[in-house]
């Protein structure tokens, strides 16, 4: 599975409002009160467990509110991952195969979980981290054991969120980098539905 739902999958952005250095635990709290949609670019990068080898993948974010967001990857590889409330799908256009997983299942402790859930202090406990890399960074602690996700922290420049970093339990660490925000984005309904193009082998769990 793709490293941000293998882990994890969103984001979008608060505008800057003057604080050159706001508390980030209350930017996310404020993110998850005030932003029910956007869409963003984003950079992932995968460093794996020797910190010398490294992956980097970008594209497209779009999300609403409650658990609907769509991860479109351009580079190096054409990938897509929907949530549509429901179901999580991927679909690996080379391969012209499909898969999809209950919602619960394949979110966990993930950034899409984090960002486009309905109750971030009821999922996370916040603990506020030193400012580093020009960002005031929140520790998002599961308070439900997740196998698979080790650390999750949240940056933000001022009260704008910035990037999303995680370790899974590989030790295998994802930085993704949000760009172009545009928070409480008008985005159409259909993004969030997934319709399998002809000829996809499709694996689609009950």
């Amino acid at each position: 599975m793709n490293e941000i739902l293998k882990p994890l999958a969103l984001g979008a952005a608060m505008v800057v409002s003057g604080l050159a250095h706001a508390d980030a635990v209350e930017a996310l709290r404020d993110f998850a009160k005030d932003v029910r949609s956007g869409r963003a670019e984003f950079t992932q990068t995968v460093t794996a467990p020797d910190g010398k080898r490294k992956k980097t993948s970008s594209g497209s974010f779009e999300f609403q509110r409650p658990n609907q967001f769509r991860f479109v990857y351009s580079k190096p590889f054409e990938q897509l991952i929907v949530g549509d409330g429901k179901k999580v799908w991927m679909y690996d256009p080379d391969l012209q195969q499909a898969s999809s997983r209950k919602l619960d299942q394949a979110l966990g402790a993930s950034p899409a979980a984090l960002l486009a859930g309905t109750n971030i202090e009821r999922d996370f406990e916040l603990k506020p981290q030193p400012d580093s890399q020009g960002m005031s960074w929140v520790q998002a602690v599961p308070r439900q054991p997740d196998a698979v996700v080790q650390s999750l922290r949240i940056g933000f420049k001022g009260r704008e969120l910035a990037a999303i970093e995680l370790q899974d339990g590989f030790g295998q660490r994802s930085l993704i980098q949000f760009s172009a925000l545009v928070p409480n984005a008008s985005v159409a309904p259909e993004r969030f539905r997934f319709v399998a193009p002809p000829g996809t082998d499709v694996i689609d769990s009950p």
